[in-house]
């Protein structure tokens, strides 16, 4: 590990700039021209329907392709906590752990291309599935979207766009390495055949992991634990490929077809120790999906679209020595303390879910577009060791409506309105309003909108006993309710000779929110309490009431070869839970809450000559303390990067690209012992190094169907 002393720090910053922007920050070169072309951004998620930038009427921040291109991200994590103010990461095992205006995971829709991702472990979405070299842009939507997009969009959405391969042939590699081995490979191979299109993708990423402390959490009374071999991170090796094809039937018709197969495990300390717990087994991953859709354009504004998807994650124990443990026998049937061997396997969960959606636009008169869809969506859930009965299931259908009116130039008002029937929890009206007004140089937004989400089969059927620093028991709860919110936001947006300035305020009020609450002196059932001695019951409730509020604010500012800008968000939640043993509401914390977040950077690119262009910056991101209900807070951190980026030849076929940087060049280390919650899990200072080789001949021009999500690779 590279550990840099403070009087190198100036030099190395001159000599190690990478350009990195935020959001809508997406500023190089001359001011005002630059300017103009960010906001002439074509965004398509805010309202399901392609606007510029500039004119949508819900506030949406774009990450694009010259941001993701010059900033070399090392995983979507990575790109979005640096990228996106608004948005938290507790990575684990487990998954992702997101968080958006203080609201988890589960509230927040990532979708790939317009679909749900699919990969749900333990509640955090695994980002893994999605290789950040294949990104071509992505949008971020604040607050409450269901009535466009049902489910899961109660505080925003993260719709991440893949490329548009459209080159006659393409060959390209990116192959990274860097500290704690870690090795990153991209490989793509496309072709174009008339109207026949395919690409395929290959990615592959591992760790070596890290240890940042070797102290374990105790509850007091007993030792202190200095000697323990788990790690903040685990090794781990995770593979995808994937593939796409695409027929243009005719002018007005495209056909697609695409799937992949993904694997994971993450290889966790193994063995046996007296004082603290070290697993007999590591996490194995696999995913599988199918699509098949296509586009059909009725003229020059109207179409007609048709997805159908299935997806399938499933979790396994891969065991690594022998071990008793509760699970099945070969004849299925239900045991205590089932003898599992090394290279055995257990499956903890088996997600599968296959979903269908008919959309159109349609242009009206009076300046009116709308929108219209039906959806189906059907999940299935086998969990022998984590739900009551083994299985579970859940259906939901929808049918939506949304018009754009945009009769006044300078005023355009979208309203739109989903209804819902839910398996278990019957109908539901969900409706969203959402208006911009244009002054030349300013524009102000304003949304209403309500969130709707039901219990997932977990959330209701989950029974699972886990060992942690002790035994703990997690519940689910039969009697939930539905989820329902109400979302405000107001905001402003500047822009004048090369300045960008974004305010906006907001306010996430949530009703019967669903989450993890510990009960004090429960009863637990009696199988339970002969096996285990329990240190704590946590359960699925809904919360009285949760409201997130807070205020988003992005100054940018480009000139010539220079950019600059600080991003910050500040948040603050109340949430309030019935306390039954004491006839009272309490305080309760909605985990992962931090205060106060913000990043900032600063960026200059120059081309010296046809065959060298040399792209450089420093930017960092800030997070003040996150708060939890158990296992103590997260402590606030600053992490700064520097980095730079070399282009090199002429070729209008070939092109050969060299990032390098150091991250977390002050070398901050949280030290938290395991069994605690950290603020972050970087391991101090690393470096990397990233070539990018790309070998592409012929363009394939006029295509209707992707003119506007073209590739943008030019750096001048």
């Amino acid at each position: 590990m590279v550990v840099m002393k403070p009087k190198y720090l100036l030099a190395t910053a001159m000599l190690c700039l990478a350009p990195t922007l935020m959001a809508q920050s997406i500023i190089q070169n001359k001011s005002q021209e630059e300017l103009s072309r960010v906001l002439d951004e074509v965004v398509v998620t805010g309202t399901g329907t392609e606007h510029l930038l500039k004119d949508t009427p819900v506030q949406t921040e774009v990450i694009n392709n010259k941001v993701l291109r010059n900033y070399a991200g090392r995983s979507l994590e990575d790109i979005l906590s640096m990228l996106a103010t608004s948005l938290d990461f507790n990575e684990s095992d487990m998954g992702s752990g997101i968080s958006m205006n203080g609201l988890g995971n589960s509230y927040i829709l990532i979708m790939v291309d317009g679909k749900r991702l699919h990969g749900d472990v333990g509640g955090d979405n695994d980002l893994s599935l999605i290789d950040p070299n294949n990104i071509e842009k992505i949008e971020i939507v604040k607050g409450a979207s269901s009535a466009l997009y049902g489910s899961d969009a109660i505080a925003g959405v993260i719709n991440i766009i893949t490329k548009k391969h459209e080159e006659g042939v393409l060959l390209e590699n990116t192959s990274r390495v860097g500290s704690y081995g870690d090795v990153r490979q991209h490989n793509g191979i496309g072709f174009n055949i008339g109207r026949f299109q395919s690409y395929t993708n290959f990615q592959l990423q591992h760790s070596d992991g890290w240890q940042n402390t070797a102290v374990e959490h105790t509850t007091g009374k007993e030792p202190p634990i200095t000697d323990s071999r788990n790690k903040t991170s685990n090794r781990h090796t995770n593979w995808q490929i994937a593939q796409k094809f695409t027929y243009d039937v005719n002018s007005n018709l495209q056909l697609y077809a695409e799937g992949s197969l993904y694997w994971k495990r993450i290889y966790r300390p193994s063995g046996r120790h007296p004082h603290y717990d070290v697993k007999q087994y590591d996490m194995e991953y696999h995913n599988s999906s199918a699509a098949g859709g296509g586009k059909l354009k009725l003229n020059a504004t109207d179409y007609i679209t048709l997805d159908v998807d299935y997806n399938r994650h499933a979790y396994y124990y891969n065991f690594t020595d022998t071990t008793m443990m509760d699970g099945y026998d070969l004849k299925g049937n239900f045991t205590h303390y089932y003898p599992y061997f090394p290279k055995d396997k257990m499956l903890q969960s088996d997600q599968q879910r296959t979903m269908a959606a008919l959309k159109g636009v349609f242009e009206l008169p009076w300046e009116n577009r709308l929108s219209a869809g039906l959806e189906y969506r059907y999940d299935w859930l086998r969990a022998p060791m984590r739900v009551v009965g083994g299985r579970a299931n859940d259906w939901t259908a929808a049918a939506y409506v949304q018009d754009e009116w945009n009769y006044l130039r300078w005023l355009n008002i979208t309203a739109g309105l989903r209804l819902t029937k839910n398996q278990n929890f019957g109908w539901k009206l969900t409706p969203k309003v959402s208006g911009m007004l244009s002054l030349g140089d300013f524009r102000l937004r304003a949304t209403w909108s309500q969130g709707f989400k039901t219990p997932t089969p977990k959330e209701l059927e989950y029974l699972y006993v886990r060992d942690m620093n002790g035994t703990y028991l997690y519940m689910g709860n039969e009697h939930l309710k539905p989820q329902t919110s109400d979302y405000y936001s107001v905001g402003g947006e500047y822009s004048w000779k090369g300045f960008v300035l974004n305010v906006t305020g907001y306010i996430n009020n949530v009703k019967d929110m669903i989450t993890l609450v510990n009960v004090p002196n429960y009863t637990a059932p009696a199988e339970y309490q002969t096996q285990y001695e329990l240190k704590r019951t946590r359960q699925y409730k809904n919360l009285e009431t949760a409201k997130t509020k807070g205020v988003d604010v992005s100054l940018r500012y480009a000139h010539k070869e220079w950019t600059a800008g600080v991003g910050y968000s500040y948040l603050d939640t109340d949430a309030n839970l019935y306390d039954s043993d004491h006839d009272k509401m309490k305080k309760v914390t909605i985990d992962g809450m931090a205060h106060h977040k913000g990043n900032a950077y600063v960026t200059w690119g120059h081309r010296f000559s046809d065959y060298y262009r040399l792209g450089a910056g420093i930017y960092g991101r800030m997070s003040s303390k996150r708060y939890y209900q158990s296992d103590g807070n997260g402590k606030g951190y600053q992490i700064w990067r520097l980095s730079t980026s070399h282009d090199f030849g002429k070729s209008n076929k070939t092109s050969y690209r060299l990032e390098a940087g150091v991250d977390n060049i002050f070398n901050y280390v949280d030290r938290t012992p395991h069994g605690l919650h950290l603020g972050t899990t970087t391991p101090g200072t690393t470096v990397y190094a990233q070539l990018t080789i790309r070998f592409s001949q012929g363009k394939k021009t006029n295509n209707k169907f992707n003119s506007n999500l073209s590739n943008s690779n030019e750096e001048d």
